[in-house]
């Protein structure tokens, strides 16, 4: 089956691999789309960050060249033994491993597993024809579901995570730092929680215009205004790119006693000043993955209530994921979200 294999840095091969096994309670799938993450582009331009390369992974037990891409819905095809879903049943993908038997698995917290990590990234993923999967990370989709919605509720996913971590009440203020996939989707699912004020900050206008057309009510861009100037005393503040001075403006924009979510990767130490955190007793909340959403998130899009596909800007084919995907995006360009079809 043709497949996106990461290698290594810079070397992401379209190549066919074997059809592998398929195992008790794995499911096959034909996959439908398969969304190009950041988390995937920092492993195409510098990586290994995430990818197991000499080790393989203890869920998953694969090391590099893997199927890249952990954001992807399909159609079933094959089942093993002990699973319960139906052949030609559509269903989203939450990509992430666990264990089911450590501490924080018992507790429900599944995505602090000992284990943890996600197919795409630790396991072989989506960006292929078909992809293999154990049956816990399936979600059927109603008819009222599209493919394409169904390939971007891994991101929404993220935010609708954060945004619970957060505690947002209706009525409250929010300041979203960074207009990429997961600050768009923060906005839109803040909106729909009923914030009477979202303020969107990035560099890129056209970023910050469709965060307006999702439901911001202020735009700043960074590169020309101070975002704690125009936001200061919002009620919680999301950290949505994952740089020191991300971190500075979202820290500076909340109230006191007000609230720092951390949903950007940091690549490096953050510093943050104590004093302060402690003299305006300011939470930082760090927010990883999800947990117990994809139900919830997929009758909010059945029911019309949000739509995470808006965030979709290309669709290409897999044959093309390197020279119109990966590469364009290491390029300054206006995309946000870019889907690969098989």
């Amino acid at each position: 089956m043709l497949s996106a294999l990461w290698h290594k840095a810079r070397d992401i091969r379209i190549e066919r691999r074997a059809r592998p096994a398929l195992g008790p309670g794995e499911v096959r799938l034909r996959v439908t789309r398969c969304g190009i993450c950041g988390s995937d582009m920092h492993e195409y331009l510098n990586g290994p960050h995430a990818i197991p390369v000499e080790v393989p992974h203890g869920a998953s037990g694969v090391a590099a060249p893997l199927v890249i891409g952990h954001e992807f819905s399909g159609v079933v095809i094959e089942t093993g033994s002990g699973s319960d879903l139906a052949l030609g049943q559509r269903v989203a993908v939450e990509p992430e491993y666990r264990c089911g038997v450590c501490a924080a698995c018992r507790r429900g917290d599944y995505n602090l597993c000992e284990s943890m990590g996600f197919a795409g990234l630790m396991g072989h993923g989506g960006m292929a024809e078909e992809a293999v999967l154990p049956r816990y990370m399936l979600h059927p989709l109603p008819d009222k579901v599209s493919d394409r919605q169904a390939a971007v509720l891994e991101p929404a996913a993220v935010a609708l995570h954060a945004l619970r971590r957060s505690g947002l009440a209706a009525g409250q203020s929010v300041a979203v730092v960074g207009a990429g996939p997961i600050g768009l989707l923060l906005i839109q699912l803040a909106a729909v929680a009923g914030a009477r004020r979202i303020v969107a900050s990035d560099i890129s206008d056209a970023r910050l215009e469709k965060a307006r057309s999702l439901g911001a009510t202020e735009l700043v861009n960074s590169s020309a205004r101070s975002l704690p100037a125009v936001a200061a005393g919002v009620d919680v503040a999301f950290e949505a790119v994952g740089m020191q001075a991300t971190l500075d403006d979202a820290i500076g924009s909340v109230r006191k006693g007000g609230k720092v979510v951390l949903v950007g990767l940091f690549g490096t130490t953050a510093r943050f000043d104590a004093f302060d955190l402690v003299n305006r007793e300011v939470e930082i909340i760090p927010s990883c993955g999800y947990r117990h959403v994809y139900p919830d998130l997929i009758g909010m899009i059945a029911a019309g209530v949000v739509d995470p596909s808006l965030i979709v800007t290309r669709e290409i084919r897999l044959e093309d994921a390197v020279a119109e995907g990966f590469e364009k995006l290491a390029q300054p360009n206006e995309d946000v979200k870019v889907l690969v079809a098989p």
